[in-house]
């Protein structure tokens, strides 16, 4: 039971998203999850381009709802109720591993192992919004209660939930997504304590589908659970009252249990955005891989190593990070974004890794197979030693001759410590719209309208301008198109 509230968890954060107003979030963190929903957007028009987004569009199309009403499919001029457009625009968001991703507190809560939590938090308020005419200030708050209730609830669990399985962005998220409709649905307290009772018994979502669509599949039924979740508590559905804490409960059931400090009093104080932070990745991989390309990079550009100079590559990291990259000798595009060495391979033949790089077809090409060849992946005490907080990585490159160049990141291009700018931000969501074809003046439109979002009387002004002016995105397997920029 939180001490300083003297009621239950489940209430306090119940609470909390009913509670906090626009004028209780700082400017600093609304700018911050501006950036965060511009970037979600711009993921979900490329993500509409692969080829789960084909599957989701032929998926939709049995459903027996009309197509031309309701809800906006990003990326497509397809509109479903509220539940499926949230449920494609997660998967969208969500395709190319190319999503926020959560930082940790604790040095024991994993660092990139937590949630990537806009994929969850955005989708349902969007649809939603839209649906009930929202504003965009509206849409920023519900946005806002929902990254933060998720966030806080992976940095309390025991970190045993993402050692033992589950995917914490499919779980988690699933909580997060019902916060955030909850919110846009003006749902009363005890509302929302229920749908927070009907999500937590929808969470799932396993990480030994990693390297498949069914990674993707995770945030998409999170966010549809969490529109489900509390339209059925607004019907009068009921749930546990104490699901979170309870002995049966979430924490309980799904980690063993959970740090009471990490979450007690923590909603908002401070909010995540503000500390720890998020990270925008400036690569569609998983992000754990993404100091170790930021240090290659450098590397390569320091020495101007040449591909047929390498003759073997080491790269060092903490235990848990082998745990979620496992997919050694990738052979497709899906498992190479949770494939060290094959990220490793590409910027060395390439010095780029954007989605043009992430294909089967690149996957498949005889030097990249065979650069992965020389690319070692395992533990460093070093690096080990350093916290699980951090994604330390080490990397040697041997070359030919024997010399070999070394270096350390603690931290990736795109993360509070070394952030995206505005611009190189605003490059990665126009690279991504024009991977999803959208129209470049769409594309800008959309950028002015996100960034001045709490300005906009109805979110419809948005949601108008991310159809592909009829056509629905084409299915992208091997295609190659514009590269993201290498900052």
């Amino acid at each position: 039971m939180p001490a300083a509230l003297e009621i239950s968890l489940t209430a306090y954060v119940a609470q909390f998203i009913t509670g906090t107003r626009a004028r209780d979030i700082p400017a600093e963190v609304m700018r911050l999850g501006k950036r965060s929903i511009l970037d979600g957007i711009g993921l979900a028009l490329a993500g509409n381009a692969a080829e789960s987004g084909h599957l989701v569009r032929k998926y939709l199309a049995t459903l027996g709802c009309p197509t031309d009403k309701g809800c906006t499919v990003i990326g497509t001029r397809i509109k479903v109720p509220a539940r499926f457009a949230a449920f494609a625009n997660g998967i969208a968001i969500h395709a190319d591993d190319y999503d926020d991703t959560q930082l940790a507190v604790a040095k024991d809560r994993v660092y990139g192992l937590l949630t990537h939590p806009t994929a969850p938090a955005l989708p349902p308020a969007l649809a939603l919004a839209e649906r009930d005419n929202r504003s965009g200030r509206d849409l920023l708050t519900a946005y806002q209660v929902a990254v933060e209730v998720e966030t806080k609830i992976a940095e309390a669990i025991n970190p045993r939930h993402y050692d033992h399985g589950f995917h914490s962005t499919a779980t988690i998220g699933t909580i997060g997504a019902a916060a955030g409709a909850a919110r846009m649905l003006r749902l009363n307290t005890e509302q929302t304590r229920r749908a927070l009772g009907i999500a937590a018994s929808q969470a799932a979502g396993l990480r030994e589908n990693f390297g498949t669509m069914t990674k993707p599949f995770h945030p998409g039924r999170s966010c549809e659970s969490g529109v489900v979740a509390a339209e059925l508590a607004q019907l009068g559905w009921t749930a546990a009252a104490t699901v979170l804490e309870a002995d049966r409960g979430f924490f309980k059931a799904a980690g063993g249990g959970y740090d009471p400090d990490a979450i007690d009093g923590k909603l908002g104080n401070p909010w995540t955005f503000a500390f720890p932070g998020v990270s925008i990745k400036p690569h569609p991989s998983g992000s754990l891989t993404h100091p170790g390309m930021g240090l290659m990079l450098d590397l390569i550009r320091q020495y101007d190593i040449k591909p047929e100079q390498v003759a073997k590559v080491k790269v060092g990291t903490n235990r848990h990070m082998p745990n979620a990259l496992i997919h050694h000798r990738p052979r497709n595009g899906l498992q190479a974004k949770f494939s060290m060495e094959f990220c490793m391979a590409v910027l060395l033949l390439e010095r780029t890794a954007g989605l043009a790089e992430f294909t089967g077809k690149v996957v498949d090409r005889r030097d990249v197979q065979a650069m992965i060849e020389k690319v070692e992946f395992g533990v460093h005490p070093v690096a080990e030693a350093a916290g699980y907080e951090k994604m330390t990585t080490i990397i040697d490159v041997e070359l030919a001759g024997g010399r070999t160049v070394s270096g350390r990141a603690d931290f990736g291009k795109g993360s509070p410590a070394n952030p995206m700018s505005d611009q190189e931000l605003s490059d990665k969501f126009r690279e991504c719209a024009a991977w999803g074809r959208l129209p470049k003046a769409n594309a800008e439109q959309v950028i002015g309208l996100v960034l001045n979002l709490e300005k906009l009387k109805s979110v419809r002004g948005l949601t108008r301008v991310l159809a592909t002016g009829g056509k629905a995105a084409p299915v992208r397997k091997n295609a190659r198109a514009a590269r993201v920029r290498q900052k």
